[in-house]
């Protein structure tokens, strides 16, 4: 293990974090517009192309992980020493937490004057509960329960897996390190846009833990009651991540053929 490895992941995922909350910050605070500028599309655009400048940044350090359920299903299919795995979630962790800071600190007066907005992680109470959990709209369907919410954690981890195990595998369409990231990105922005209303899509445990523990420090409320914190966001993803990876082995990599 090497500490330039663990820099790389901190630096990465605090900026995937500092881009991505920032802009539900942004659009859901909406300084310079109205109420209505809200808007589904613009996060997960915003999230997509913070994917995109992570993971260009750190991946020639420490391979751009930046999610536990990546590291875990790096270790279960594709090999990572499970020495590595520990240190790059509790790295994974400490760069989220420190994201959620950057976040708070560009937009502190907006928050601070907002009541301290969940602006932070997924699920109830975040910024878009009004839309997603139960708000105008959504009585005639109602709300998404927490069985529901989870079956949508565990296919978006899967997508997301098989677009990262796609984007490095030279013997599928040979992006590797030069397009990839931009596959990762848009594979975020397809499942934010297509699977990510019941949850929020986090995807990515250490996402949504260490800016919500940084929320709740902030004072914003409600962030740990109930269940819901640890099962959707957090616990899901870090078993679909593993369960991806063999998929893909299972109907990609199985499938193609040798290259000579």
């Amino acid at each position: 293990m090497k500490m330039k490895e663990l820099i790389g992941e901190v630096f990465g995922t605090f900026i995937l974090i500092m881009l991505g909350d920032g802009v539900v910050a942004n659009v859901g605070l909406a300084p310079r517009l109205a109420a209505p500028a809200y808007n589904w599309n613009t996060i997960t655009f915003g999230w997509a192309f913070a994917v995109i400048v992570a993971v260009y940044v750190s991946g020639g350090v420490s391979g751009a992980h930046l999610n536990p359920a990546v590291t875990l299903g790096m270790a279960v299919k594709r090999g990572l020493p499970w020495g590595k795995v520990l240190p790059y979630i509790v790295a994974q962790f400490v760069g989220a937490f420190l994201g959620a800071l950057a976040v708070y600190l560009v937009y502190m007066d907006g928050l601070k004057a907002a009541g301290m907005p969940n602006v932070w992680s997924t699920g109830p109470g975040s910024v878009f509960g009004a839309s997603f959990w139960g708000g105008e709209g959504a009585a005639a369907v109602g709300t998404y329960s927490l069985v529901n919410a989870s079956i949508a954690e565990f296919f978006g981890t899967m997508v997301l897996m098989w677009g990262i195990a796609a984007s490095g595998d030279s013997k599928n369409m040979g992006l590797m390190h030069n397009l990839g990231p931009f596959l990762v990105g848009f594979t975020v922005f397809a499942i934010g846009m297509s699977l990510g209303g019941p949850s929020g899509y986090s995807i990515n445990p250490a996402r949504d833990l260490g800016p919500r523990i940084f929320g709740a420090l902030v004072g914003t409320q409600g962030l740990f009651d109930g269940i819901y914190w640890l099962i959707p966001p957090v616990l899901i993803p870090a078993i679909a991540g593993p369960i991806g990876f063999m998929v893909y082995d299972w109907f990609v990599t199985a499938q193609l053929p040798d290259k000579k």
